[in-house]
């Protein structure tokens, strides 16, 4: 596959744009949930105004009274064109792809194509919370195959698991983040035929949550699961949610491998009903005219990955930290400080700074944080500042 590196857009850094008078003024979770003296770095939320042509697109709908339910494949044929473009991948065939309303409902979905109430899925700690909560909520089984200590997917642990799981004769699906949050590692082409290897030896099923595909640092390849060979009965989960900071305006992709085309088929058609007919004009507005903001963004969350590390290594060295190939997420390791299973806690308490919880994230995630790139160089640094300040 020929993929197209990230180019320099002449857009400006979205990153350095609004202010954090302005941000305070915003609605969401990030910005109600602690009181105004605390800098928010936790929720994945972007501090950036939105594409032009995301809003141009949605005001026009408005304008029109555009605002039924959602219909047609524009969606899918927007996303097929940014994969080739992007990933040089034009295996997304939009007739085995499927509207749902959001990644984690659209992963649930493909969870009750290929597993049954009690059914085990393999997940790789830490990772995203709402995978342990969701999988739970839908009746299944969680169980761990923790990264490696370089925070990649440690291939012995995950046999191990794919071995215990289909124990008995019993189904079993591999709940795959890539890139994987918290981390930020993006698998390599290499790593993900050794999963397609393990998974059809075992019969295991993979369903994968693809939802950060468009962020990745300069130099590094995102490979979609679905374009490795051996994954042919994988399921994919794509939005253009975090790319373009798009959480309120609910709209997800299924996309199935061709010999997962007949599962995809025997999804509910009401599942159809839950996006927002908004929320896919803007992901396809996204897609299509959005990637010289995309590639601004980028650059700005390179340049902050560069500041994060330098001003852990100035004012809180003890604080291990690799930076992220892929994703606006930077997970640290504040085990050496001496703070308990939730250094975000004290960072909350005393330095006024709202951080994700390691311990959400299941095994592994005790003495760490995960810290939300995606705001100003100034927040970042405010951020560290008051970090190292708890501890004095």
């Amino acid at each position: 596959m020929t993929r197209i590196p990230h180019a320099t857009s002449g857009e400006p850094n979205p990153l350095r744009i609004l202010s954090l008078d302005h941000l305070r003024r915003r609605t969401s979770v990030k910005w109600r949930t602690h009181p105004a003296d605390v800098l928010p770095l936790w929720v994945a939320e972007m501090d950036v105004p939105l594409a032009e042509p995301v809003v141009r697109a949605v005001s026009e709908a408005m304008v029109l009274g555009d605002t039924g339910y959602p219909s047609g494949t524009a969606y899918a044929e927007a996303l097929a064109a940014f994969a080739e473009q992007r990933w040089g991948w034009d295996g997304l065939a939009v007739e085995r792809t499927a509207i749902v309303p959001d990644v984690m409902l659209g992963v649930v979905e493909m969870l009750r194509l290929v597993t049954g109430p009690g059914d085990p899925v393999i997940v790789n700690s830490p990772v995203y919370p709402p995978f342990y909560q969701f999988v739970a909520h839908l009746d299944r089984l969680v169980l761990e195959a923790p990264l490696g200590a370089d925070l990649r997917i440690g291939l012995g642990a995950l046999e191990a698991s794919f071995r215990q799981a289909v124990a008995g004769g019993r189904r079993a699906a591999y709940l795959l983040c890539s890139p994987h949050n918290p981390t930020g590692t993006v698998h390599t082409a290499e790593e993900l035929s050794a999963v397609t290897a393990l998974a059809g030896r075992y019969g295991v099923r993979v369903v994968v949550d693809e939802i950060h595909a468009p962020v990745t640092a300069t130099g590094t390849d995102f490979v979609p699961y679905l374009s490795v060979p051996g994954a042919e009965s994988g399921l994919s989960l794509m939005s253009a949610s975090k790319g373009w900071n798009l959480a309120g305006l609910k709209a997800a992709l299924a996309i199935a491998g061709p010999a997962a085309a007949a599962d995809l088929a025997r999804l509910p058609e009401e599942v159809g009903h839950g996006p927002s007919h908004l929320g896919v004009i803007a992901h396809t507005a996204a897609l299509t005219d959005g990637t010289a903001w995309l590639d601004a963004l980028l650059c700005g969350l390179d340049a902050n990955r560069r500041l994060l590390s330098d001003l852990l290594a100035e004012h809180l060295p003890a604080v291990a930290h690799r930076p992220g190939e892929g994703t606006y997420l930077a997970w640290l390791d504040c085990r050496a400080l001496g703070l308990g299973d939730d250094p975000a806690e004290v960072f909350l308490e005393r330095g006024r700074v709202a951080l994700s919880p390691g311990p959400h994230f299941g095994s592994g995630g005790a003495g760490h944080v995960r810290l939300n790139l995606a705001t100003s160089p100034e927040i970042i640094t405010e951020a560290v500042r008051r970090m190292a300040a708890a501890l004095a």
